[in-house]
């Protein structure tokens, strides 16, 4: 296996390059099962998850860190072998716990702050949290506010760093700028959606990232299944939503062309997804969400492929980009 440690972004923490994502677990992938992905992912030298508050919804708020926090709890050095990454921002509502519009809203309020990352933290069974990120962009908080809440959390030890998600390239500028009058470290991830036929990133966000020395870590890979050889799937039934019939059918064409040059290849299209992502020097891991052991196995081989110009330039006709970062791809 080729599974490498990096840096994320500038900063001195060294993770994996395939990030364990955890979404699934409790409710497409049993706790048992769950277990067992994530003891092999650190067999496999996969060391970075990721998680949120409000994964398991579909059950519970908060179910998926309580499996994270019960295979914690097993010991044999599983907490000190993570770097663990969860989120605040969404709602977390608890069965046990009465209606509160803090909690049953999306904010980053220092109340929201502090509130979820001690419900996160108890969860995860874990004292401290290596990134905590912020699932979304709230530009009614005041950054005063919203960072002196983070930072009273790393005083404490609860958390090691601070990323974001699902930012605008301008929201991390800002963010970044603001924690720096503030003496602080401030952003060192974020976490977008990135993959080969969804690369707005590129535009504003990717460039955002580098100057700020931000890690990129790019969620749904695939594209929501449609890069994981999804004709195939297509033809055969075997994933056959409405809305996943009306993306193939859109993206037909370059679905073609794509897996014919997988197939060139030798390779499996979702390895090849990951495997572009992978070459990209401001991505620092693709997030994966295995269901089940085998689909975990067949992700790390994407590690392996080696993407020569040939191929990446066939890639860029099939799913071209933005072409350059802003403003040179819409000015002179």
């Amino acid at each position: 296996m080729a599974i490498e440690n990096r840096r994320l972004g500038k900063h001195g923490v060294l993770v994996s390059n395939l990030c364990l994502g955890t979404m699934n677990f409790g409710t497409q992938t049993p706790e048992d099962e769950s277990f067992k992905i994530m003891d092999r992912a650190l067999e496999l030298g996969i060391n970075f998850f990721d998680t949120a508050d409000v994964y398991g919804g579909q059950i519970e708020h908060g179910l998926t860190e309580e499996i994270i926090g019960k295979w914690f709890a097993q010991g044999g050095g599983r907490r000190d072998a993570v770097v663990l990454a969860t989120k605040v921002y969404n709602p977390v509502s608890r069965k046990a716990n009465k209606p509160e519009p803090n909690s049953d809203g999306r904010s980053l309020s220092a109340v929201k702050i502090k509130k979820h990352c001690d419900g996160s933290l108890k969860r995860l069974q874990t004292d401290w949290i290596d990134l905590y990120q912020m699932h979304h962009i709230d530009r009614e908080c005041p950054w005063d506010e919203t960072w002196q809440a983070f930072g009273a959390l790393v005083q404490q030890g609860k958390v090691v760093y601070v990323g974001s998600s699902n930012f605008a390239g301008w929201d991390i500028a800002t963010a970044c700028q603001e924690a720096s009058k503030r003496g602080m470290t401030g952003l060192v991830s974020e976490q977008s959606i990135y993959h080969l036929n969804n690369r707005m990133i590129e535009l504003e966000v990717i460039p955002a990232c580098e100057n700020y020395g931000l890690g990129v870590i790019p969620w749904s890979p695939l594209g929501g299944g449609l890069l994981g050889g999804a004709l195939e799937k297509y033809n055969t039934g075997r994933r056959s939503s409405e809305n996943f019939q009306r993306e193939v059918e859109k993206n037909k064409d370059k679905l073609e062309r794509y897996e014919a040059l997988c197939r060139e290849l030798g390779e499996p299209p979702a390895a090849v997804a990951l495997a572009w992502l992978l070459t990209n020097p401001a991505v620092t891991a693709p997030i994966i969400g295995p269901r089940t052991l085998d689909q975990l196995e067949s992700a790390v081989r994407a590690t392996e492929i080696k993407l020569d110009a040939e191929v990446l330039a066939k890639l860029d006709e099939i799913f071209p980009g933005p072409g350059e970062p802003a403003p040179k791809a819409y000015a002179w």
